[in-house]
């Protein structure tokens, strides 16, 4: 991470998001950034990236705490502010057994906890460095092929005629998600709304189709708006949508 550290680096992508660059300062103030709370302890980038599945990941920075272990949270910088507002609604969703809270926060707080750990001699050996490097994902990549190659392509992903929503509003009715779909005819008997262990909505729902092709053509939707929230819609299967059920009776 030494080599982002250079401000006369010669990528303009890496000048925008270096955290000891002299220009970060006039970078816009809606910095795509989120900050994750209550993390497992054996988290690592790879646990990030499924966590915030079909959104660009930039930057991951798992934070130690003074006696260098990890402290359980997390920053993430994404791809841009949309993709940012994508992440806020995974609030409270579960990593493991554990709920993990995610909310806004500074930039300033993502460089600190970086500058933190550089001077504490995290980054001192290549040895380190490297542990680091697989430990806490990658630092933010010079191009967008390059970032694109963390998020699945739903176009080239295997469809049955369920498709999984994610982001809802948590008073979402099975009449709203229905209308949301329109021109697809989805009937509400077809429409099964997720609940968390302890019987609260979860922000997720399973819709089925007539086919797969139908299927298919909804993906139309995806991160379209129901209510104030952008929704992501993701190919699924039966068995996910059963063994979500299941879930939510226990």
């Amino acid at each position: 991470m030494g080599t982002e550290a250079n401000p006369s680096s010669s990528s303009s992508y890496q000048q925008q998001y270096n955290p000891y660059s002299r220009r970060y300062h006039h970078e816009p103030s809606t910095f795509p950034l989120v900050r994750l709370r209550g993390l497992p302890f054996n988290c690592t980038d790879v646990d990030i990236f499924k966590f915030f599945s079909g959104l660009d990941i930039v930057d991951v920075f798992l934070a130690n705490n003074k006696d260098g272990k990890f402290s359980g949270e997390a920053f993430v910088v994404f791809a841009g502010h949309m993709q940012a507002e994508l992440a806020l609604q995974r609030d409270r969703q579960n990593m493991g057994r554990r709920y993990v809270e995610v909310f806004r926060c500074k930039k300033q707080e993502y460089y600190n906890a970086i500058a933190s750990e550089v001077s504490d001699g995290a980054y001192g050996n290549s040895d380190h460095h490297n542990h680091n490097h697989n430990q806490r994902g990658s630092p933010p990549p010079t191009s967008t092929s390059a970032r694109r190659k963390r998020s699945p392509n739903k176009d080239e992903m295997e469809y049955t005629e369920i498709l999984k929503l994610r982001g809802l509003p948590y008073s979402v009715r099975k009449s709203e998600i229905a209308k949301f779909f329109g021109e697809f005819e989805v009937v509400e008997n077809k429409i099964q709304i997720g609940c968390r262990h302890d019987g609260k909505p979860s922000g997720e729902a399973f819709v089925e189709f007539a086919s797969a092709e139908e299927a298919k053509k909804a993906m139309c939707k995806d991160k379209m708006l129901i209510g104030s929230r952008y929704v992501e819609l993701f190919p699924s299967t039966p068995d996910e949508a059963r063994s979500a059920a299941s879930r939510s009776r226990k």
